[in-house]
């Protein structure tokens, strides 16, 4: 007896009556999002960086926080993945990945749910994606910690958009209080902080520059164990990491 599933094509009326959409997939002959200002985003972006996933990953649990229409959450069930969770806090996103995971026939389970809220999923997972979320947090240090904390079991993968200086160096553990220069080095760690708007966009709050990003990831307990792209470091948990006490209501997930 065939376990085969029959589908029916998406529309473009469907398409559109779930829009509008920032990621493009291209199903039933349709552009989700054709005219993305980035091109065929995500997928074009995926594949700079595609090799730095297993390519088999069953076996393991995986997480994807601000999943938007679910692009990387379907990637990684396509690879194995036993079990995704995807997690955004904007239902329109949801409403789309939900349509899309029927249409595909993947079993991704998605939450209406912020990176503060982790806690409350009351589990680790072996793999977390973390990308292009940082910047758009009011508190983004509190978030990596939280990840560190509640939800990485094995892997991280961080991506954010990067402004400032690339520039890396090695930094002396402490500094005399009478001592400005190493603020004045454009390799020092830094986070720069938007007001108002970045790129027309109101919710993009913090930007560090490369030194930044990497001194934050290890401040919450993460080892970067490669970096396959300009944006993009994979990373593990820190075994000797410093637990740094998080807001008393998150400490357990009750938040």
């Amino acid at each position: 007896m065939s376990s085969s599933r029959s589908f029916t094509p998406l529309s473009r009326e469907v398409v559109d009556a779930h829009g509008p959409w920032f990621q493009n997939f291209h199903i039933d002959g349709i552009q989700t999002a054709p005219g993305h200002p980035l091109g065929n985003y995500p997928d074009a972006y995926f594949q700079r960086f595609a090799h730095a996933f297993p390519a088999d990953l069953t076996g393991w649990s995986v997480l994807e926080i601000g999943c938007n229409a679910g692009f990387y959450a379907f990637e990684m069930k396509r690879r194995g993945a036993a079990h995704v969770v995807a997690i955004d806090s904007e239902p329109l996103y949801l409403r789309q990945a939900r349509l899309l995971a029927d249409r595909f026939g993947l079993d991704v389970e998605f939450q209406e749910r912020s990176v503060y809220d982790i806690g409350g999923l009351g589990q680790r997972f072996d793999l977390v994606l973390f990308m292009g979320v940082l910047y758009h947090l009011r508190h983004p240090l509190l978030a990596l910690d939280l990840l560190r904390q509640h939800a990485v079991r094995r892997r991280l993968v961080f991506q954010s958009m990067l402004r400032g200086s690339p520039a890396q160096t090695a930094w002396a553990l402490d500094y005399p209080f009478a001592d400005r220069t190493p603020f004045d080095n454009p390799a020092w760690p830094r986070l720069h902080f938007v007001e108002h708007r970045y790129a027309g966009d109101s919710s993009n709050w913090w930007i560090p520059n490369t030194a930044c990003a990497e001194a934050m990831l290890r401040s919450a307990g993460f080892t970067v164990i490669d970096r396959p792209d300009q944006e993009v470091f994979v990373c593990a948990p820190a075994e000797d990491a410093v637990r740094h006490p998080l807001p008393r209501a998150l400490e357990d997930g009750r938040a």
